[in-house]
């Protein structure tokens, strides 16, 4: 997992992808669920489209507090996989193309 921090640590987004089938795995796995292979951290293309996304107007997360409307979302990868993250706007639809974008080391999402 230090892999997936370290990368957005720089700005990238890195998703698991297991070496013998080239399936795209997350979240995080020690192995991959259909073969047993070995995992390990790729670039992928850092944009989606917003599968299903919540409003959160109370967090129970003390980070959030205070920051409150704000939109969580998962987002459908070209690569097979979704992400889950906030959305950086004022609205938002299911269908919704988004790049990611970090900030504090932490994915974001921007509509196109």
């Amino acid at each position: 997992m230090d892999a997936y921090w370290a990368a957005c640590a720089r700005g990238e987004l890195v998703i698991q992808r297991c070496d013998p089938c080239a399936r795209y795995v997350h979240l995080p796995a020690e192995e991959c669920p259909d073969c047993g292979g070995e995992l390990a951290f790729q670039p992928v293309s850092g944009e989606g489209t917003v599968h299903t996304y919540t409003v959160v107007h109370r967090s129970f997360v003390p980070e959030f507090r205070g920051r409150e409307p704000y939109i969580l979302a998962w987002i459908d990868l070209p690569e097979g996989v979704r992400a889950f993250g906030r959305i950086l706007a004022d609205e938002v639809g299911i269908g919704q193309r988004v790049r990611v974008s970090f900030a504090d080391d932490l994915p974001q999402w921007r509509p196109l």
